[in-house]
């Protein structure tokens, strides 16, 4: 796992062994940041990643100059991992918060612009996200939903669906409002 672009660029990140993640690869991560670089200029944007696990999209983000990055994840190691790699490379941007993802989802936030979601993929929430999301006003109006999901599960049903890329077993899902 390693850092595709931006001031940290090439840095592997090793997490612990024991953490439950699954993250998502280098291919589809930099294909990811090839589509969101013609899209945003990320230095004026502010950033969601939610299950942000060890924290490597977060990390891109800040490499990449985003000045704000909120990590929610549930479990306390990733949390801890990614507050000392943010402290570690003095990635100020990034505000790791160890919390459920749903209820953290229910309170009263500024909305971004950004929205990253890489659920477990045997959630069973996983296709409600996007409504979750637009019925709480967590998205500007010319904002962005990216929800990685397995790729033999279709979420092209939802009113907000905009696209979909595939890469290999995964897939990204574009919503926006």
């Amino acid at each position: 796992m390693r850092i595709i672009g931006g001031q940290l660029r090439g840095l592997h990140l090793n997490p612990p062994r024991n953490l439950p993640v699954r993250p998502t690869t280098d291919l589809a991560k930099e294909a990811l940041f090839n589509i969101l670089n013609n899209r945003f200029d990320f230095e004026q944007i502010r950033v969601l990643d939610l299950f942000s696990g060890t924290g490597s999209i977060s990390i891109e983000f800040a490499s990449r100059g985003v000045p704000e990055i909120v990590s929610v994840d549930s479990n306390f190691g990733c949390c801890n991992y990614l507050k000392a790699m943010a402290e570690q490379y003095e990635l100020h941007a990034i505000h790791p918060t160890k919390a459920n993802v749903f209820k953290f989802l229910m309170q009263d936030m500024e909305p971004f612009d950004l929205i990253f979601a890489d659920p477990p993929y045997d959630l069973p929430q996983l296709p409600q996200i996007p409504s979750i999301i637009v019925e709480q006003n967590l998205l500007k109006p010319e904002g962005c939903l990216i929800l990685e999901h397995p790729s033999m599960k279709r979420l092209d049903n939802d009113p907000n669906f905009k696209e979909r890329r595939k890469y290999g077993s995964s897939s990204f899902s574009f919503f926006g409002v």
